[in-house]
């Protein structure tokens, strides 16, 4: 595959992606160092900048740093960890957040993981840490807490800069493409089962992104997992993608076998556009399960390559 360049756009370019959701309201109050509406609609006060910040997603850890912050304690996590905090203090897995071990640390912050760790709320709030609730899964997101964590650092011309260049990145890669509207089905696998991820999903944003019509848009969303949907086989065939995008949390080598086994069970499946023309393509695990954050333009670099390598 050859080298794709990214290269600096106008900032009329990056208007395209100027639009989506709009940033979570970060202001001063009177006599305060900072006021941030987080992800749960809460407004939290800060009397002066955070100095013992705790984080419990993994995810939260290079864009805090990008900006000049640092952080007292954070999840175990095989990805993820600048080097600058691979020596900080663990406080557990991500889905078994130790709430003693963060009370210990002694932090004026912490950053939950929205959807994941919102529970710990009222046991930090009755040991007097304050907390902010936020989401790092689309571009959007990212883009937000970018700015958050600026206004918490006081480097917002830092993360004004790192949002420019990501949305000049992005817009690098998507003039880089065909503007051909693709659709694509993205089937998660787990243990589990299967189900099919929504815009909501990461890989599903960065397909939105690229411009591509993700064939499950719209339908009903697992009650558990608002961003994915039960998985069919008869409705997938009925879509006919032209592009299948599968993600897993277990080995590629083990996911490609089970699913290619899959596909040649029923003729149907080759009535499907993905699968008669070899366009089923493995998402790696780092980038589109896990929030890619500050490395969002990789993500949409590495989903167009495979498409249009």
């Amino acid at each position: 595959m050859k080298q794709w360049a990214l290269a600096l756009f106008t900032a009329t370019s990056l208007l395209l992606t100027a639009c989506g959701t709009p940033a979570a309201e970060n202001t001063n109050a009177a006599g305060a160092y900072a006021s941030i509406t987080d992800d749960n609609g809460r407004t939290v006060t800060f009397d002066k900048k955070p100095e013992r910040i705790v984080v419990t997603s993994a995810s939260f850890l290079e864009p805090l740093y990008a900006v000049g912050g640092s952080v007292v304690g954070r999840p175990d996590s095989k990805s993820k960890i600048p080097d600058a905090a691979k020596d900080v203090t663990s406080i557990g897995r991500v889905y078994q957040i130790d709430a003693e071990k963060i009370i210990a640390l002694q932090p004026d912050l912490v950053i939950l993981n929205k959807g994941m760790n919102e529970k710990l709320v009222d046991t930090l709030a009755a040991n007097n840490i304050k907390t902010l609730i936020l989401d790092m899964k689309s571009f959007e997101d990212v883009k937000r807490e970018i700015g958050t964590f600026a206004t918490l650092t006081g480097e917002k011309a830092k993360g004004d800069e790192l949002i420019r260049k990501m949305d000049a990145d992005i817009e690098a890669v998507r003039a880089s493409i065909p503007q051909e509207k693709k659709r694509v089905a993205i089937i998660h696998s787990t243990g589990q089962g299967l189900s099919v991820q929504l815009d909501g999903s990461i890989a599903g944003n960065i397909a939105n992104i690229l411009g591509w019509e993700n064939t499950a848009a719209g339908m009903p969303a697992l009650d558990k997992n608002p961003d994915a949907a039960p998985y069919s086989m008869e409705t997938l065939v009925a879509q006919n993608p032209d592009i299948i995008f599968v993600t897993s949390m277990g080995e590629e080598a083990e996911i490609r076998a089970s699913m290619e086994a899959m596909f040649a069970e029923s003729p149907a499946w080759q009535s499907v556009g993905a699968i008669r023309d070899g366009r089923v393509y493995y998402l790696p695990q780092e980038m589109f399960l896990f929030s890619p954050g500050i490395d969002y333009p990789k993500a949409v670099q590495y989903m167009a390559r495979l498409v249009y390598p």
